[in-house]
């Protein structure tokens, strides 16, 4: 009699085991299939001088959720990174698997008139690690403050196009694009964007990256 109880209470254990397995498979499968979009930027991306909630990857989290998508959004922003930065950076941040990588760095180059050559090798090294890993980029323009003159302006400029053509890729020509230089959607330095100026941002960024998403 006892050997059968003993068999009975084993049976039991194995039974509630296996529906504790049984319940919490579907939730580790849902977690593991949750998709992730990479913001990886500079401070434009990190959110400098705005609450945590207004940058635009945590307004971009919230389309995306209403728009009935399960993506999440990683927040890969550093404030004062340059391309070489993300060079640094972004065989680690592989590590979050993305499905898409919002690539939107450069500014900082062009800040401190760094070598626009320099800049254009940088940015094909990280599409590159992004094609190696099967993450597709939103590849995001930046455009040069006069500082430097005309010449390097203009050739900054055309660096992000021609990759996007030369790489096929989804592209915004211009991050700050209606914000930049407007006083009402600017902190005193007329770059880095207010509350307002981060929801144009998230508008503009959520028009490229909506064709790229998939339910």
């Amino acid at each position: 009699m006892r050997m059968i109880l003993l068999n009975y209470n084993q049976t039991l254990r194995i039974i509630f085991v296996l529906g504790l397995l049984a319940v919490g498979l579907p939730t580790l499968a849902f977690a593991k299939e949750r998709s992730v979009v990479l913001a990886l930027g500079d401070s434009l991306t990190a959110g400098f001088g705005v609450e945590s909630e207004e940058n635009y990857p945590s307004q971009l989290q919230l389309k995306i959720k209403a728009a009935g998508f399960l993506h999440k959004v990683v927040n890969a922003g550093v404030s004062g990174d340059t391309t070489a930065g993300g060079v640094r950076r972004i065989r680690w941040l592989m590590k979050h698997e993305p499905e898409i990588v919002i690539l939107a760095l450069g500014a900082n180059d062009g800040l401190r008139g760094l070598s626009i050559d320099e800049m254009r090798k940088n940015l094909e090294t990280m599409i590159g690690i992004c094609r190696e890993h099967n993450a597709r980029i939103l590849l995001v323009g930046m455009k040069a403050l006069p500082n430097y003159g005309e010449e390097y302006m203009q050739e900054f400029a055309t660096v992000f196009p021609e990759l996007a053509e030369k790489y096929d890729l989804q592209f915004l020509p211009f991050l700050l694009e209606g914000v930049a230089g407007e006083r009402e959607h600017t902190q005193p330095d007329g770059l880095h964007p207010l509350a307002s100026g981060y929801r144009i941002v998230t508008d503009l960024v959520w028009q490229r990256l909506q064709p790229m998403l998939k339910k």
